[in-house]
């Protein structure tokens, strides 16, 4: 009840009141979760932001600045209200707050705190340490919104004060980082300069140049960082700006880039160009192989030399060369990228293990006893040692896994070697490196471990502890394993690779089921228009009988006239001529007539037959039986007319026997007949009449023909259905054999699950590591969990 009534000072008319109001909610909210949510339903957010946009968003004064703590305080660690922030489409609103002109000179001090905490405002929506699915769906939220666009227009403008530039990079970084969608974009992105370059190269440009400011280089470092994370796409676009056959001498690169920072005289360069380089090959064992065909040329004169040579060249010199900073953060960077670079990746292992001068290196700077300093540097090549020995296929004769073990056994000592491995865990900036991605340091000195890197560690540290202490025996059963376990793979992938045809064959099936269906429908509706189209033709047959009907009334009229005129015998043989004619055509549509019946006794008795198929044949006969239905109609509607017209006969018949009675009569009657002008006037009626009779004729004869090719046209579509159901049930019993078939091989794939299982359970026995799927599935969120566990801890 009184966080209602204090939510009403915030809609209060008077300023101070409502400013009071804000600073008062400040202080409430503070580390109160409870507080935090009766507050967000209290429509805090719609009102703070109408707060914020009356006051001129980020131009307002120091009430814009207390909103925007207020609503860091509702949102920062409250999953429930950053939910209902998104939910209520807030994020939407967040936009304008962005939107800097092109004149970027006079920034006063209090814009750019308020454009500062509108920045991390954004950035506690989308935090790596929020719950995965809630930080996917803002980042999406942002992307349609526009939010991204706009922040990537400050990042890209000129005249933005150096904090702003790097609150703006960490922004950005959290926004695209894991989202697939944001990272295309970001690629995307040009800096406007002439010609135009991608705002990546542009960033990587301020991260290996020394006369940046440390905060900056370590922002753009985290912007490709997140660039990177999880997006294979944008490392196989950075890996292959290094490849020979991608080279272009004429623009710089991002992986030259890269390689110039590896390769300068600044140790901070040499250490983000090392882990962003690292970054490029995370959990990517392809890139890591292409990577090896990169070759650098080192001076005139001489051959060129692989990267991974030109690494370790530059790490056995060591202290010799000159460099700006940290002698310790050159070789720490270089290590944890050999190191990110050979594990789980043999072929790298054999490239490192061709040179003969790497092991001597590795195993001479473990032996010795040097300075707390120098610890780091002896732990991270015990673990690079590590990783030669476990991702060891034995291919070099030289180098294989026993006998890298024995030269540990004399040169070192299996328990100097834990000992030295475990100074890498054990050291500050290692935990604090481990806390959270983003890299923050204080100084430059401690830039020492990436968040990504120390992941790597604590995976490896273990089994690299238990390969060392392995015996021979061990690790021959071990090998026997493992090839079983790839011959099962092999047998796996065969059947899915059998399944995966399979199911295109079945596809292909069901396109042709669809393409006939379509066809069948085709000629359905084909059958549909010659329908209508007989009925058209009824139509007019029905004009044409009542006009023939009443021709027949004038003619019956004009006959009338005849006998009083005196019409002749011969008038009256051919209305029986016309008599005779009309009984034939009756006698033909009986005939007609009596065969459709024999069709539709057919077409019943084909349905009793077919009615023990399958439902889905009955669907699609249910198509023909309404084709019969409509058949018989029109049946029922020929023998109506056939009905009509024997009426019309049977009138006819009694008008001829009237005239045969009445031609006596008239024939008596000489005054009459000597008339002149009645004379004429019958020849004229009687012309007319045969004109008019012949017409009718002919209509008769047109209406006939039409019948009959109408009844071929049904015959036609009657024979295209049945051939259409035949082809239908073809192929419902070709897909029925193609499940039973897959069937068989799930039955067959269960087998070998159960063996995979099997021997999965004898390699755990004996001590070796074998991840399950869900295990590797859920690698990085769990990740993300024991990142936040321990942040909090902190």
């Amino acid at each position: 009840m009184g966080v209602s009534r204090l939510m009403d000072l915030l809609a209060d008319s008077r300023e101070v009141i409502r400013n009071d109001g804000v600073l008062l909610l400040q202080q409430l909210t503070k580390s109160n979760a409870a507080i935090q949510k009766i507050v967000a339903f209290e429509n805090a957010f719609e009102r703070l932001l109408d707060i914020i946009t009356e006051e001129g968003n980020s131009d307002g004064g120091i009430v814009v600045e207390d909103c925007l703590l207020l609503l860091q305080n509702l949102l920062k660690n409250n999953n429930s209200n950053q939910n209902f922030f998104k939910e209520g489409s807030y994020i939407q609103r967040m936009k304008p707050w962005f939107e800097v002109g092109d004149d970027n000179c006079g920034w006063s001090a209090q814009k750019v705190t308020n454009l500062h905490l509108m920045l991390q405002l954004v950035r506690v929506l989308v935090s790596p340490t929020n719950p995965p699915g809630a930080t996917s769906s803002c980042q999406k939220a942002m992307f349609h919104c526009g939010l991204l666009q706009q922040l990537c227009t400050i990042l890209m403008a000129t005249g933005v004060p150096a904090d702003i530039l790097t609150e703006t990079i960490n922004t950005v970084s959290e926004v695209i980082r894991g989202c697939q969608m944001n990272q295309d974009y970001f690629a995307s992105v040009n800096a406007p300069s002439n010609p135009p370059r991608p705002a990546i190269v542009v960033l990587l440009m301020s991260m290996v140049n020394e006369r940046q400011p440390f905060v900056l280089r370590c922002a753009v470092l985290y912007c490709f960082q997140c660039f990177l994370y999880k997006n294979q796409k944008g490392q196989g676009e950075i890996v292959s700006t290094l490849l020979p056959s991608t080279i272009d001498g004429n623009s710089v690169s991002a992986g030259q880039l890269l390689c110039g920072g590896l390769f300068s005289t600044d140790s901070l360069s040499n250490w983000c160009a090392a882990v962003a380089l690292a970054h490029a090959l995370q959990e990517n064992a392809t890139l890591k192989e292409q990577l090896l065909r990169v070759q650098l040329a080192t001076s005139i004169g001489n051959p060129p030399v692989s990267l991974l040579q030109q690494c370790t060249n530059i790490l056995s010199q060591g202290d010799k060369i000159d460099r700006r900073g940290s002698k310790v953060q050159t070789r720490v960077g270089l290590l944890m990228l050999l190191c990110t670079w050979l594990s789980n990746c043999s072929i790298a292992v054999t490239h490192f293990l061709h040179n003969p001068a790497n092991i001597p290196f590795l195993t001479g700077q473990i032996a010795e006893n040097l300075g707390e300093e120098e610890q780091l540097v002896q732990g991270l090549c015990a673990l690079l040692l590590g990783i030669s020995i476990y991702y060891n296929d034995n291919s070099l004769e030289n180098y294989r896994k026993e006998k890298l073990k024995q030269l540990i056994e004399k040169r070192i000592g299996r328990e100097n070697f834990i000992e030295k491995l475990g100074f890498i865990s054990k050291h500050e900036l290692y935990s604090r490196a481990a806390q959270k991605p983003q890299p923050s340091f204080s100084i430059p000195d401690h830039m020492m471990f990436d968040h990504e890197f120390t992941k790597l560690v604590k995976e490896l540290e273990g089994v690299i502890s238990k390969a060392i202490y392995k015996s021979s025996e061990e690790d021959k059963k071990e090998e026997e394993v493992k090839k079983t376990l790839e011959q099962h793979d092999n047998i796996v992938t065969h059947y899915k690779k059998v399944i995966r045809e399979q199911d295109q064959e079945l596809e292909e099936l069901k396109q042709r089921i669809n393409t006939l269906t379509s066809q069948n429908e085709q000629l359905q509706a084909t059958v549909t228009q010659q329908v209508s189209q007989i009925q058209q033709h009824k139509d007019q047959y029905n004009l044409l009988k009542v006009q023939l009907g009443k021709d027949t009334q004038h003619h019956n009229s004009h006959s009338d006239t005849f006998q009083m005129n005196g019409i002749q015998m011969e008038e009256v043989s051919k209305l029986r001529e016309e008599l005779e004619e009309w009984k034939n055509k009756h006698e033909l549509l009986q005939g007609q007539l009596r065969e459709k019946d024999a069709v539709i006794e057919k077409l019943k008795s084909s349905q009793l037959e077919m009615g023990t198929t399958e439902q889905s044949s009955q669907t699609s006969k249910s198509g023909g039986l309404e084709h019969n239905n409509d058949l018989q109609k029109e049946l029922e509607m020929l023998r109506t007319q056939i009905q009509l017209q024997s009426a019309e006969i049977s009138k006819l018949q009694i008008e001829n026997q009237k005239l045969q009675v009445m031609t006596p009569n008239t024939s008596a009657d000489p005054a009459l007949g000597d008339s002149g002008a009645a004379a004429a006037n019958n020849s004229e009626v009687e012309g007319r009449l045969e004109q008019e009779i012949k017409e009718l004729k002919s209509k008769v004869k047109a209406l006939c023909e039409e019948k009959e090719s109408l009844k071929q046209h049904l015959d036609s579509s009657s024979s295209t259905v049945a051939i259409l159901q035949d082809e239908k049930s073809k192929l419902q019993q070709e897909v029925a054999e193609s499940k039973k078939e897959q069937d068989d091989l799930l039955v067959l794939l269960a087998d070998q699950d159960q063996k995979l299982s099997a021997l999965k359970i004898k390699l755990k026995d004996l001590g070796v590591p074998v991840e399950d799927e869900d295990d590797i599935e859920s690698g990085d969120q769990g990740d993300e969990d024991e990142d936040g566990d321990e942040e909090e801890q902190d």
